[in-house]
């Protein structure tokens, strides 16, 4: 609140995306990445208490270290995916509903029709989940020429999302939408200050919208459908060898950063899969993601002199971490043991992806861990695939990691 920030003796700010400044104005401001935030956090603390950051005047503001606030490609993704994944969440687990009365259950000409499935299909699918990708882009455009590029980049992602560029046109179409924003920008410098008052309200929509959907219509969406169509085409006549091999590696990448962008790519690869109506996947991502907290709470359960007893009691918030599919829970035992800890999550990870492939296993959720259980194909299966690859990972970490004296 602005009473909170007024009392404040300084500001720490952990984030990977962007976040409103102009608050801050006058205040000691630390600016640092989310896993900076994770890492260090009673150094920044001690920071902000002792007001050596600089003082935010509402331009680019360098933290004490030196280093500018993050920015570019993965932090204008970011803004993006963390505002578009409340309705891939909320749309994709209504479709995943809709599928329990039938795979065919919401279309009024097939005989397992319901009309049930068909309102929780109308909703999920027809909008809340077809909003994702002008969602998407809006909100990249937003992060990079701030509200300007909204409108441009969501025109653009829409755009993407009526004529076969799916996500990955999305993307393109966010980028685009706010980088011709920053270029209207320069143009429209020159202008009579007079002018002023008129360029948000409509020279910058009014040209960003026209210039973005003219290079979308022309430039963009012929080849990114192509490509599409491609991925599509690909992973449909893939063997059940290769896609074993495609369920480790997007499981295993899972494992890499937590959370990270290598993360951010494998889980945005099973949202566009899903997208185009092929649920492999994204199980093999979801079990993946769900495999490292897992793994280190059964460590910290079973090897117990392994660990310290915060360590331990952060282990048990682990169990409830891993079965609701946040990977990000595995960080502060990663960053406390790198070297042996995140090399035995990818491999209990890159096994429970391959596993799930292996047996076949369909996700059509996004979202929500061992919950949409009841809608994974080949359910035990699915669950048995997630135990052995976090058995796995508890192993290793528990063979590798030294006891503690305590």
């Amino acid at each position: 609140t602005d009473e909170e920030i007024k009392n404040a003796k300084g500001i720490i700010i952990a984030a990977d995306k962007n976040v409103e400044m102009a608050r801050f104005n006058g205040k000691h401001v630390e600016i640092v990445g989310v896993k900076e935030g994770i890492k260090r956090p009673q150094e920044l603390i001690q920071k902000a208490l002792d007001q050596t950051a600089p003082v935010y005047s509402n331009k680019e503001t360098k933290t004490s270290s030196g280093t500018s606030e993050r920015k570019g490609f993965y932090k204008h993704l970011m803004s993006g995916v963390s505002n578009m994944l409340p309705f891939v969440v909320g749309g994709g687990i209504l479709i995943a509903i809709s599928f329990i009365f039938g795979i065919k259950a919401s279309d009024p000409t097939d005989p397992s029709f319901s009309p049930i499935a068909k309102l929780l299909m109308d909703i999920g699918g027809g909008n809340a989940f077809f909003l994702m990708v002008p969602v998407l882009a809006g909100f990249i455009g937003m992060s990079i020429a701030d509200r300007p590029g909204f409108a441009p980049a969501m025109v653009g992602g829409l755009i993407s999302a009526n004529n076969g560029g799916g996500f990955l046109g999305g993307l393109v179409g966010g980028f685009l939408g706010g980088y011709v924003i920053l270029f209207l920008k320069k143009v429209f410098a020159k202008l009579p200050e007079k002018l002023e008052g008129i360029k948000p309200v409509l020279l910058y929509p009014l040209f960003g919208i026209l210039i973005t959907g003219i290079l979308m219509y022309t430039v963009v969406i012929s080849p990114v459908a192509a490509v599409n169509g491609g991925i599509t085409n690909f992973l449909n006549s893939l063997g059940t060898g290769n896609l074993i091999l495609l369920g480790a590696i997007v499981g295993g990448m899972m494992a890499i950063d937590m959370g990270g962008p290598i993360n951010k790519a494998a889980f945005t690869f099973g949202i566009a899969a899903i997208a185009a109506g092929n649920y492999y996947p994204h199980a093999a991502v979801m079990a993946g993601g769900m495999t490292p907290p897992l793994g280190i709470a059964l460590a910290t359960t079973f090897f117990k002199n392994k660990f310290s007893k915060e360590e331990r009691e952060a282990g048990l918030t682990n169990y409830i971490m891993g079965a609701s599919f946040i990977t990000e829970g595995a960080i502060p035992f990663a960053a406390a043991d790198p070297i042996r800890v995140i090399p035995s999550c990818v491999i209990g990870s890159a096994l429970a992806g391959g596993l799930s492939m292996a047996f076949k296993c369909q996700l059509p959720a996004p979202h929500g861990g061992l919950f949409v259980l009841p809608i994974i194909t080949n359910p035990m299966m699915y669950l048995l695939s997630v135990v052995i690859g976090a058995f796995v990972t508890c192993i290793l970490i528990g063979i590798t990691k030294p006891a503690k004296n305590i």
